[in-house]
């Protein structure tokens, strides 16, 4: 990689607050900035969900069958800038979420929160907010938020989206480039109603400081744009990202590149992990066909924290095939059937399989290879021989125009086979969403 590492280690707040501070004391005011009111504009979306995940081949004690129904309301109140140098504003949300169907026995989707005796919650609740400032064409806001980078992105894949509370910092003062920085200390999951100190991915366990990062994107509406990351979970790793990126007309090529480091106690214990993916889509008038190739290389998986923090191109609806040493290849298939007279219809389906992954030689101790006591011998979280494969299929209709405009369907079906050595599960999953925004535009 070509980032400075022992430039950024342990100085991305001195860094925030010098980016902050140096466009801060050059800004002029924004004539055209609307005010506190006259820009805010308030959006409720009324999401339906219902999930039915079957395990085909479940352990003693666990569940075969998990399915739930439940109806969400998010909520989000955006502010415009008060006047001046400096513009203040306000982001704010609010969800509730309420079970429609889902007992004790069927518990555990993520759709819900589960009790202390195995059952979905009737309901829950959350809500939250940030104060921004604005100065120029630089934005820092500080509060609960969701966040988009390649290092650490809040998902969106359940009733509830996630949420993380902390500092981030956007700037676009010079045209075609985003400066984008951030610390972030609590982390809200999609069936919890408050954030908590913790950060969780597939070994790594931070419960105390967060994940800073500082990134910048190129060019990316031009036909070559790429984007250059570095990040740091405390005390576990530092993560560095670059892409690089071609569009042409009918042709998207897109490469991805991370390297992760293990960082000061290493509390996830040594990882030397690179993993890159490599795709490439053709469109021809209604059909595009994309072609990728993804390799992880490392004693380690690709690990993660943030539902979504993982830009890899066979990251999919349910596998990330990111296990020690894994190769994978996807074949993916989409069809826009507006040519066909349907507009706001489409059909996506895609096979992912991956193969050669071998975990025996994650370092003992660590995350990844724990000592077991009930067999007195360490188990690594994946065997030598590990492999799986993914099929989604995917159907999706937006209302174009009329009294439902907006309303958004989704139908899928998601199927994931594995061997005992790559330790995932066989499971086939039904979703089905539901979706139509209410918005009040500007208030």
């Amino acid at each position: 990689m070509k980032f400075g590492k022992q430039d950024l280690r342990a100085r991305f707040p001195f860094w925030l607050s010098v980016l902050f501070a140096g466009t801060a004391g050059t800004a002029i005011a924004d004539e055209s900035a609307q005010g506190f009111m006259d820009g805010a504009t308030l959006d409720v979306l009324s999401r339906n969900f219902y999930l039915n995940s079957e395990d085909q081949s479940p352990s003693p004690g666990d569940k075969r069958s998990k399915k739930e129904w439940a109806q969400g309301f998010i909520s989000a109140f955006e502010s415009g800038f008060t006047p001046g140098t400096l513009g203040f504003g306000l982001n704010a949300h609010a969800f509730v979420g309420l079970k429609l169907d889902g007992g004790k026995g069927h518990s555990g989707t993520g759709l819900l929160p589960v009790d202390d005796d195995g059952r979905s919650e009737d309901n829950y609740s959350s809500g939250g907010g940030a104060l921004k400032i604005r100065a120029s064409q630089t934005t820092l806001a500080f509060g609960e938020m969701m966040v988009e980078t390649p290092v650490f992105d809040t998902a969106d894949k359940r009733l509830q989206p996630e949420y993380a509370t902390g500092l981030l910092l956007n700037s676009h003062e010079i045209e075609g480039v985003n400066l984008v920085a951030g610390h972030f200390t609590a982390f809200k999951n999609q069936d919890s109603s408050s954030g908590k100190g913790n950060f969780y991915g597939y070994g790594a366990n931070t419960e105390a400081g967060g994940i800073t990062f500082l990134g910048i994107n190129l060019f990316t509406q031009r036909p070559v744009g790429g984007a250059l990351y570095a990040s740091e979970l405390s005390d576990t790793w530092h993560q560095y990202y670059a892409n690089l990126h071609l569009k042409q007309p009918g042709v998207f090529l897109d490469a991805n590149l991370y390297h992760t480091q293990d960082t000061g106690k290493a509390l996830a214990g040594a990882i030397d992990n690179t993993a890159f993916s490599l795709s490439g889509k053709y469109t021809v008038d209604a059909h595009a066909f994309t072609l990728a190739y993804q390799k992880i290389n490392g004693d380690t998986p690709f690990d993660f924290v943030g539902g979504d923090s993982i830009y890899l191109a066979n990251s999919i609806k349910y596998a990330d095939f990111n296990g020690a040493h894994e190769r994978s290849w996807q074949a993916r298939y989409d069809l826009d059937l507006s040519t066909f007279g349907i507009p706001g219809l489409n059909f996506m389906t895609r096979y992912v399989m991956g193969s050669q992954i071998d975990g025996t030689h994650a370092p003992k101790g660590g995350a990844y290879n724990l000592f077991d006591n009930s067999v007195d011998e360490y188990v690594p979280q994946q065997g030598d021989g590990g492999r799986h494969w993914e099929r989604d299929i995917d159907l999706r209709y937006i209302v174009q125009s009329g009294s439902a405009k907006g309303l958004f369907v989704q139908l899928s079906h998601v199927s994931h086979r594995a061997n005992t050595a790559q330790a995932g599960d066989d499971i086939d999953r039904v979703y089905v969403v539901i979706q139509y925004p209410l918005s009040f535009g500007h208030l």
